[in-house]
């Protein structure tokens, strides 16, 4: 069965890989699901994973749930740092630490999340391809940057 590519209504969002992150972080933080989407590539097999969820496959699965998560209204704190980049001419990848405050029946809860970002760049220009974002704790937003002895 072939899939046709959803049309993305792409913002005009920045020249560089880091400026589209930035978009994409905004976004996340205003729950605005047209910014958000706005970063990605328009390809059917874009991918995102959230901390603990499934893979969601294609621009449909993955505004859906920007959608929901975005649908109890109001604004997401959230802090990008440790941000590692490797770059290369046609593509970019970016692992960062995210500190989220999540609203809760109970009160605000700290989330912490390792992410990691993959950009490509397309006649668009820098899009968003891959968003992999997976649970964390406060101890592991420190980055060991001492040499392993041993690679695997």
């Amino acid at each position: 069965m072939a899939r046709t590519k959803s049309k993305l209504q792409a913002a005009a969002v920045g020249g560089t890989p880091d400026e589209v992150e930035a978009t994409f972080y905004e976004g996340l933080r205003e729950g605005d699901a047209d910014k958000v989407m706005s970063c990605w590539a328009d390809e059917d097999d874009i991918v995102c994973i959230h901390p603990g969820g499934a893979r969601l496959l294609g621009a449909a699965s993955i505004r859906a749930a920007f959608e929901e998560m975005f649908s109890n209204g109001g604004t997401l704190q959230l802090d990008v740092t440790n941000v590692r980049h490797v770059h290369a001419v046609a593509c970019a990848i970016h692992h960062v630490s995210e500190r989220v405050e999540v609203v809760t029946q109970r009160g605000p809860v700290q989330a912490y999340v390792l992410a990691t970002n993959v950009y490509i760049k397309t006649a668009q220009g820098w899009r968003l391809v891959v968003h992999h974002a997976s649970p964390g704790t406060e101890s592991q937003m420190q980055e060991d940057v001492s040499q392993p002895k041993v690679l695997h």
